[in-house]
């Protein structure tokens, strides 16, 4: 028979630069790369954010936004 298990391919983890919301009650974060702002504020509970590090599958952002 044929066999429907599908081999995944690790994708290449990279530290990367983020923004996560200062607000304890929340989840929320961002990749830095695709803000649109230089401080950014949460889009979920309009809370400042800080910027920190996670280690993430790498991405490339193609649209270089202009950073307010």
């Amino acid at each position: 028979m044929y066999s429907r298990k599908k081999t995944v391919e690790e994708l290449p983890q990279a530290e990367t630069a983020i923004w996560q919301c200062t607000n304890d009650d929340c989840i929320g974060w961002m990749r830095d790369d695709f803000s649109f702002d230089a401080v950014p504020t949460c889009r979920l509970c309009a809370s400042p954010m800080i910027s920190a590090t996670r280690v993430l599958p790498a991405l490339v952002n193609t649209t270089k936004a202009r950073k307010v």
